[in-house]
């Protein structure tokens, strides 16, 4: 069966006209001013339009499930950029971390996994790609599936170079998708994942 076209009307190579980037910022994270022209949908070329631009880098997330329990290993540390909306900010999220120079998405899942659960996967599957907030930051992450043995997720793991304190936690797959309806979990790629899981589980 014939795949439906594409709804989109513009592509970047022939409809954006980038006329420069301009580093404003330059410390852990990166923030730059963009400036462009984009092709209107109503025929010809918009104003300069500048916006900025929070280059945060790449993530990979995985999603450890265990499905001998039917079970999700999930962590569990401190977000303190969610204090402005909640008070807690401790929050429950899949396993993540940023794509170092000339790392392959699963070779940091991989050590992802191995660093804030200590858990290695039995088997990995390539889920997909999203766009985390691309009104204002141009980061990407790639999500990945790794079936693991949750009875042996315990204990508090992270780097202490990098100020990780992270404690592991083992749900059902019905509890996490319990805590994605009631707010309890509330991160967009924790709650991504989760429900990935709960419309493919048949499938797999």
């Amino acid at each position: 069966m014939p795949k439906p076209p594409l709804l989109k009307t513009f592509n970047a190579n022939d409809d954006v006209d980038m006329l420069s980037i301009k580093p404003l910022y330059q410390g852990f994270f990166t923030l730059a001013q963009y400036t462009f022209r984009h092709k209107l949908f109503a025929g010809g070329w918009s104003q300069p339009v500048t916006r900025e631009v929070f280059e945060r880098g790449h993530a990979v997330v995985v999603l450890p499930y265990d499905p001998k329990t039917d079970s999700i290993v999930l962590i569990e540390q401190i977000r303190i950029p969610s204090i402005t909306t909640t008070k807690q900010v401790w929050l429950l999220e899949l396993v993540a971390g940023m794509i170092e120079e000339n790392e392959s998405h699963l070779e940091v899942a991989k050590r992802e996994l191995a660093e804030e659960t200590g858990l290695v996967g039995e088997s990995w599957q390539y889920i997909n790609s999203f766009l985390a907030s691309p009104g204002g930051t141009t980061e990407r992450f790639y999500l990945y599936l790794a079936h693991v043995d949750s009875s042996k997720a315990q204990g508090i793991h992270g780097l202490v170079s990098e100020s990780e304190d992270i404690k592991v936690h083992v749900v059902s797959r019905a509890r996490a998708y319990e805590m994605t309806q009631t707010g309890e979990i509330d991160n967009v790629s924790t709650v991504l994942g989760i429900q990935w899981l709960m419309l493919n589980l048949q499938r797999m």
